[in-house]
C-alpha cells in the first residue's frame, strides 16, 4: 500500500496557493509541489492534509490516483510491482503539473519508495512553466518530505487501523523496496515521534516556509 488513509475524495481540496507578492512589475514566486514520502504506518495523509491546510495549497489523497485493480491487488495482500505503480505515479505528476500550471501549491501524500518514482514526480515542475493570468510564476519546485520512524512504530500504526486494505506483513517490503532520499534530491528527513502538528511545524522549517498566523501558526 501507498498511504495511509482511504476514503478521501481526490482533488478534495483546492485553494489559493499563498503565493506572496515580491513587488511592483514583478513575478511572485512560483508554487510548490510537495509529497509527503514514507512508507506505511508513517501517518502520509495526515501530515500531508494538515500541511496543505497551513499553506492554503491543494490536496490530493495518493490513494486516489490507483486504479481499481492496484486497490484489489493491495487488499488481498500482494504489493503491487512496477507495471502497476508507473500508471498511478503518472497520474499523480499530470495532476501536480496542472495545479503547478494554474499557479497553485499542492500537496499529495505518496510513498515515492524508489529514486526513479521520486524522478518522474519531479518532472511534475518542469512540465508546468510560464506564468498564469495574474502574474505569478508557474515553474514549479518539487520538494519531498520523507516522514521516518522505527519499524516498530510503524508496524504498530498500521495494526492499529481498521478497515485499511494495507496489511502490516506488507510493511517489510515496502522497508525492503525504500530508497531513501539522496543528497541531490529535492528534500528531507522528519521524525514521525512527535505529535502530527510538531511534525507539520518542522516541515515548515525545513521548506523555509514561516509559519502563518491565518492557518493557525504560531
Amino acid at each position: 500500500m501507498d498511504t495511509d488513509v482511504t476514503g478521501t475524495a481526490m482533488y478534495s481540496t483546492r485553494t489559493t496557493s499563498g503565493t506572496s507578492s515580491s513587488g511592483t512589475g514583478s513575478s511572485r514566486p512560483g508554487p510548490r509541489a510537495i509529497v509527503v514520502m514514507g512508507v506505511a504506518g508513517s501517518g502520509k495523509t495526515t501530515v500531508a492534509a494538515l500541511l496543505a491546510g497551513r499553506l492554503g495549497a491543494s490536496f490530493a489523497e495518493g490513494d486516489d490516483f490507483h486504479s481499481p485493480a492496484n486497490v484489489a491487488k493491495m487488499a488481498a495482500g500482494h504489493p503491487l510491482d512496477d507495471d502497476d505503480r508507473w500508471p498511478w505515479l503518472n497520474r499523480i505528476r499530470d495532476w501536480f503539473a496542472a495545479e503547478l500550471a494554474e499557479g497553485r501549491s499542492a500537496v499529495v501524500p505518496c510513498s515515492a519508495l524508489r529514486r526513479n518514482y521520486r524522478d518522474l514526480l519531479a518532472t511534475a515542475g518542469s512540465s508546468a512553466t510560464g506564468s498564469d493570468s495574474t502574474g505569478t510564476d508557474s515553474t514549479g519546485a518539487v520538494q519531498f518530505v520523507h516522514l521516518t520512524g522505527s519499524s516498530e512504530l510503524l508496524r504498530e500504526r498500521i495494526q492499529g487501523r481498521a478497515g485499511h486494505f494495507m496489511k502490516p506483513e506488507m510493511l517489510d517490503s515496502q522497508l525492503a523496496a525504500l530508497e531513501p532520499l539522496q543528497d541531490d534530491e529535492p528534500g528531507f528527513v522528519v521524525d514521525i515521534t512527535p505529535r502530527p502538528d510538531q511534525i507539520v511545524e518542522e516541515a515548515l522549517r525545513l521548506l523555509d516556509i514561516p509559519s502563518s498566523t491565518e492557518h493557525g501558526g504560531r
